[in-house]
C-alpha cells in the first residue's frame, strides 16, 4: 500500500479541500493525521483525536466540551458517511446543555488502527468489537454513562447493540434510517424433539434476483465483492461526482423515492426498490448512480449538501478508499462474530428508544418486517417514531433542524 508523503499529510491540515488522486492513506497503528481545519466545521464544533481506544486512534468531532460535567451524547454515523455527517445537529444539542461527540467509526475517515486491505482479518470489524470501540470512547471522555447513543444507517444497529449489551452505559437510544429488527434466537423447548434433518440446498433469494426477467443483485452482496471498492473509489466520473450522485439518489431530492411497505422478503418484492438497493446485475454502484446524476442547476440549489461539504467527503474517502466501511458489510455477511452475539439471544431494548427516518427513505422498509418488529418486539419502550417530510436517507443532513428538534424532545422526556 502506498503511503502519503509528508507534504500530502501536511496539506490535510489546510483549509482548502482539493480534488487530487491519492492511492490510500496508511490506516494502521502509528498513522497520525492532522485534525480538521476549523473552516470545515460550524462554530462550536472541534476536531480532535483520542488515543488508546481498543487499538484505535479515534478521530472525533466534539461540541459542548467547554463546560465540564455535562450529560453526554454519542453519535454514530453510517456508510458512506463520517462523523462530519452530524455537524449540523451537534451545535443545537450542545447549546441545549450536552457534551456531544461523534467519532469516525472504525474503518472510516481519520480514525487509524485498522486495515483497509480486502484480505485483512475481518474480526476487528465484528459488531461487538465496534461496541467496545464506543464504550472505550465514552469512558475515555470521563463519562460513566451517556444520556443517549444515537446512530444513523449502519450506526443505527450499532447503537442498538450498544443498548442491548450495556444498558447501564447507554440508558437511551435513538436509531435512524435502519430499523433494529431484534436479536437472534436460539432453539427453545427442544429437549424431546427429534433430530433435525438438514434442509437440502435451495436456491437463495440472491439467485432469484439474478433470475428475474431484468436480472438484479442486492447492494449488500455487491458490497462484499472484491471489485466494489475499486468501482466506487476510482469511479469513471471521479469520486466527487460519485458521492454527489450516491447522496442525491438516496435523498428526497430524487423524485423516485416514494417508499412503502413490501409484502414479503422475495426477489419480486425486493425488485420494487430503487437500483441503489436492488442493483442491475451487470452494473457497479458507480454506474448505478451515474444514471441519475443531478443537473448543475440542481447541485447549485442544494442547501443541505453544498459542494464545499461534499468536498470533505471526497477528500476523506479519496484518501482511505471505501474498503473500511465495506469490511463492515463483509463481516455482516460472514459468520465472523455470529457466536458471540448469540449470548444476547432474546434480549430486547428495554430502555427508552426512538426511531427517526426520512419520509422518502426506502431504508425504513428495505428489510420487510423489521420496521414492525422494532416497534412491537425488539424495543419495549419505544417513545416515538418519526418519518420526516423533506428527507430521504440522510435525514440528519437533509433536515437537520427538524432532526435536532426531535432529538431534543426525546431527550427532554427522559427521567
Amino acid at each position: 500500500m502506498l503511503g502519503l508523503s509528508s507534504l500530502t499529510l501536511a496539506s490535510l491540515g489546510s483549509a482548502s479541500v482539493g480534488t487530487r488522486s491519492i492511492h490510500a492513506q496508511p490506516t494502521g497503528l502509528g498513522s497520525e493525521l492532522a485534525s480538521y481545519p476549523s473552516a470545515w466545521l460550524p462554530n462550536g464544533v472541534r476536531s480532535r483525536f483520542v488515543n488508546g481506544i481498543n487499538g484505535l486512534r479515534v478521530h472525533v468531532l466534539e461540541a459542548g466540551h467547554e463546560t465540564p460535567n455535562r450529560p453526554a451524547l454519542l453519535l454514530l454515523h453510517g456508510f458512506p458517511e463520517l462523523a462530519y455527517s452530524w455537524r449540523n445537529v451537534m451545535v443545537p444539542l450542545a447549546e441545549a446543555g450536552y457534551h456531544v461527540f461523534a467519532p469516525d467509526v472504525r474503518g472510516y475517515g481519520r480514525t487509524t488502527g485498522w486495515s483497509s486491505d480486502y484480505d485483512a482479518d475481518l474480526a476487528p470489524f465484528r459488531r461487538l468489537n465496534k461496541v467496545r470501540d464506543a464504550l472505550g470512547l465514552v469512558l475515555a471522555f470521563g463519562h460513566r454513562s451517556v444520556a443517549a447513543v444515537i446512530g444513523h444507517d449502519a450506526g443505527s444497529p450499532l447503537a442498538g447493540w450498544c443498548a442491548i449489551t450495556r444498558p447501564d452505559i447507554f440508558p437511551a437510544v435513538v436509531m435512524m434510517s435502519a430499523p433494529f429488527g431484534g436479536t437472534t434466537t436460539l432453539p427453545f423447548d427442544t429437549a424431546d424433539a427429534p433430530p433435525r434433518i438438514p434442509t437440502p440446498n435451495r436456491q437463495s433469494i440472491y439467485d432469484d434476483l439474478a433470475a428475474l426477467p431484468r436480472p438484479r443483485k442486492h447492494y449488500q452482496r455487491y458490497y462484499t465483492t472484491r471489485g466494489a471498492n475499486e468501482n466506487m473509489w476510482h469511479a469513471s466520473q471521479g469520486i466527487h461526482d460519485f458521492i454527489r450522485g450516491y447522496y442525491h439518489f438516496k435523498s428526497a431530492d430524487w423524485e423516485g423515492n416514494t417508499p412503502y411497505r413490501l409484502a414479503a422478503r422475495t426477489a419480486e418484492e425486493w425488485a420494487k426498490m430503487p437500483n441503489y438497493y436492488i442493483m442491475q446485475l451487470n452494473q457497479g454502484m458507480a454506474e448505478t448512480v451515474a444514471d441519475v446524476m443531478p443537473s448543475a442547476a440542481h447541485i447549485a440549489a442544494n442547501s443541505w449538501l453544498p459542494d464545499s461539504a461534499l468536498s470533505v467527503y471526497a477528500e476523506e474517502y479519496g484518501r482511505t478508499s471505501f474498503q473500511g466501511g465495506l469490511n463492515g458489510y463483509r463481516m455482516g455477511g460472514s459468520r465472523v462474530g455470529a457466536e458471540e452475539v448469540q449470548l444476547y439471544a432474546g434480549r430486547t431494548i428495554d430502555q427508552p428508544s426512538m426511531f427517526i427516518s426520512g419520509a422518502s427513505d426506502w431504508g425504513t422498509y428495505q428489510s420487510p418486517g423489521a420496521f414492525e418488529r422494532m416497534q412491537e418486539v425488539a424495543c419495549t419502550d419505544m417513545r416515538a417514531v418519526h418519518l420526516v417530510d423533506g428527507a430521504g436517507h440522510w435525514v440528519q443532513q437533509e433536515q437537520s433542524e427538524m432532526t435536532s428538534k426531535l432529538l431534543l424532545e426525546f431527550l427532554g422526556g427522559l427521567a
